[in-house]
């Protein structure tokens, strides 16, 4: 891992309390599993609710949250909402989780003299890769 410097930190002291709510919100297995099914691409929420095995109601709740924080968006077509990722950097994150813990254990910027972590035990969640 490479040395964080003093200029860094202080960015990175600055931006922990949006960091730790955007974490906040992401830190959810419904709201993760959502995430990662719009990792896909654009989706309704009956094709969510399909997809995913949950409830309407409780979909609808958690994409609210989602929606308010800014990380999904929608856009309506005539009586369908479609929901999508709004914020790029949820996709990166995805990408970067999928790789940790589905993957080899290596992040996609990882620099090669990096260890990879271990791999999840058996029955770990599973986190769809994003693909570009």
């Amino acid at each position: 891992m490479n040395a964080i410097g003093p200029a860094d930190l202080e960015l990175m002291k600055a931006k922990v309390p949006e960091v730790a709510e955007q974490m906040r919100m992401i830190a959810t297995p419904t709201r993760l599993l959502l995430l990662c099914q719009l990792a896909q691409g654009e989706a309704s929420v009956g094709e969510l609710e399909k997809a995913l095995g949950i409830r309407q109601p409780g979909l609808s709740q958690q994409l609210a949250e989602l929606r308010q924080a800014n990380l999904v968006a929608t856009r309506r077509q005539s009586r369908s909402i479609f929901y999508r990722i709004a914020d790029p950097r949820v996709g990166q994150l995805l990408t970067a989780m999928h790789a940790i813990f589905c993957g080899d254990g290596m992040a996609p910027a990882t620099a090669p003299d990096a260890e990879p972590v271990a791999p999840a035990p058996h029955g770990a969640m599973r986190l769809a890769r994003v693909t570009r």
